[in-house]
């Protein structure tokens, strides 16, 4: 099993390759295992896919269980894992710091956090305050002597805020404060994407799932986008499985779903 400072050094030059590779998202030691085995060369955790093993909303679970999952993700696989880190599980900058250690400790080559706030009515966090949670994140990882891929997200797409420049400037700001990768999940075009990805130096994540624009790796690459990741994506196509077949078997009174899956996925 590598050790987690050659983790980190190879998920640091995957970013620079800028060639737009897959970070899958696990949310389980199984699924981590499988999504090692068809050669994905970086996991991702996802706190939406944690939530639904769960049964509780996104946002819900909590930083000890969290950590502990993508711990458990980490010793599961020899890929690096950046974890999903969410708001960092509170609005100080301490806190975000302290998660940034926590994190480290955990053997992840890398995590995100995001200036989402929790708070429906105000979203998203003023930008300087922002920012000050980016260099404690920063901070946190320097003092800690070891190196650690830190994302920086912009989240205003996922919550109501269509405002591009504002997450542009955004984006820069926390490539400024020290962020390795930026991340501005929702972004809704290829042109947005491309604005994007043309007003920073360091390497773009681009979310490609539910609602993305259609585009593939290729298109992608081309743009020069560092990396690319699926959110919840899998976890949610893996609960519609089970609960589709579930529901056929309730309502139904057969055994026939499996067939029904099958011929779908003929067509």
């Amino acid at each position: 099993m590598p050790t987690q400072a050659e983790k980190v050094k190879r998920f640091r030059a995957l970013h620079e390759e800028r060639r737009a590779f897959v970070m899958a998202n696990a949310w389980t030691i199984g699924s981590a295992r499988h999504l090692t085995k068809l050669g994905f060369e970086a996991l991702g955790t996802t706190s939406a896919g944690l939530a639904m093993d769960l049964g509780v909303n996104d946002g819900e679970v909590g930083r000890d269980h969290s950590l502990a999952v993508a711990r458990a993700i980490v010793e599961a696989t020899d890929l690096p894992v950046s974890a999903d880190l969410e708001n960092g599980f509170g609005d100080s900058p301490a806190t975000c710091a302290e998660t940034i250690r926590l994190a480290i400790d955990a053997g992840l080559a890398g995590a995100s956090i995001e200036d989402f706030s929790g708070r429906p009515d105000d979203p998203i966090y003023p930008l300087d305050f922002a920012v000050e949670r980016v260099r404690a994140a920063v901070a946190a990882i320097r003092s800690s002597g070891r190196d650690f891929v830190l994302t920086a997200r912009a989240e205003n797409f996922l919550h109501g805020r269509a405002d591009l420049a504002d997450t542009i400037t955004r984006l820069k700001a926390y490539e400024a404060a020290g962020a390795d990768v930026l991340f501005a999940p929702g972004l809704p075009s290829y042109r947005a994407i491309c604005d994007v990805c043309s007003a920073l130096d360091k390497p773009l994540n681009v979310l490609m799932g539910f609602g993305a624009p259609a585009l593939s790796i290729d298109d992608l690459a081309r743009l020069g986008i560092g990396r690319i990741s699926l959110g919840s994506a899998l976890a949610r196509t893996a609960e519609n499985a089970y609960v589709n077949a579930a529901s056929w078997i309730r309502e139904r009174r057969t055994f026939a779903y499996r067939q029904a899956v099958d011929a779908a996925l003929r067509q």
